[in-house]
């Protein structure tokens, strides 16, 4: 359920705020429009909101400019606490995309957001947490995930080996060994529970997809 990444996440917590802001010149065109992503996800939802992978919390502020019905969930603790410095009294919990305990209110959840951490799932437990998502959101619920997504398998190999090119081995090898997955395989996911399912390239890697509940 992505838990097999906590250690690397803490390890991560102090220094990934540099490299969302292109200080790591390997993955700086990862993080190409990085404030424009988060915004262009912030706008997209509305209502109770409850966010996947907090991180630091970057995504955070911006849903939260939109509503107080925010709930973050998030697996490590050294990304919670780095997150609840900047962010003190924001309702962030130790979870996953799969394993989250849904607040008890009478409001139903409206959507569901993250950002470049679905790929920590297999596309096994994508399908598993789609289907979860399904069950929680009313007709016109959303979710809306900004990662990096690949149009098909000859696209994925194609960026590892251009990666590998440009000697950026620390990307290549985490294209290689995380859950990237494709435009196809997600479409399939999403419709398969139930929703309507669109995307938006933002960057040379990452793409919004934005799942509307039927």
């Amino acid at each position: 359920m992505g838990r097999e990444f906590v250690e690397l996440f803490d390890r991560w917590a102090e220094s990934y705020d540099s490299t969302v802001s292109g200080m790591d010149e390997e993955y700086k065109e990862v993080f190409e429009n990085y404030g424009a992503i988060l915004q262009n996800v912030a706008n997209r939802v509305h209502g109770r909101i409850i966010e996947f992978g907090v991180g630091t919390g970057n995504l955070t502020k911006f849903i939260l400019a939109k509503t107080d019905e925010y709930t973050g969930v998030e697996p490590s603790e050294k990304m919670r606490n780095a997150a609840s410095e900047k962010l003190p009294n924001t309702k962030i919990i130790s979870g996953d995309f799969i394993n989250f305990p849904v607040p008890v209110t009478d409001q139903p959840v409206d959507a569901f957001v993250s950002s470049y951490a679905f790929h920590h799932l297999t596309d096994g437990e994508k399908q598993i947490a789609a289907n979860k998502y399904g069950s929680l959101l009313k007709t016109g619920g959303k979710v809306v995930f900004a990662d990096t997504i690949f149009m098909n398998g000859d696209h994925h190999g194609q960026m590892i080996r251009d990666a590998e090119k440009r000697h950026f081995f620390n990307l290549a090898e985490d294209l290689k060994t995380e859950y990237y997955t494709t435009i196809p395989t997600l479409t399939t996911i999403f419709e398969n529970a139930g929703f309507d399912v669109s995307f938006q390239s933002m960057n040379k890697f990452v793409w919004i997809l934005e799942a509307t509940k039927q």
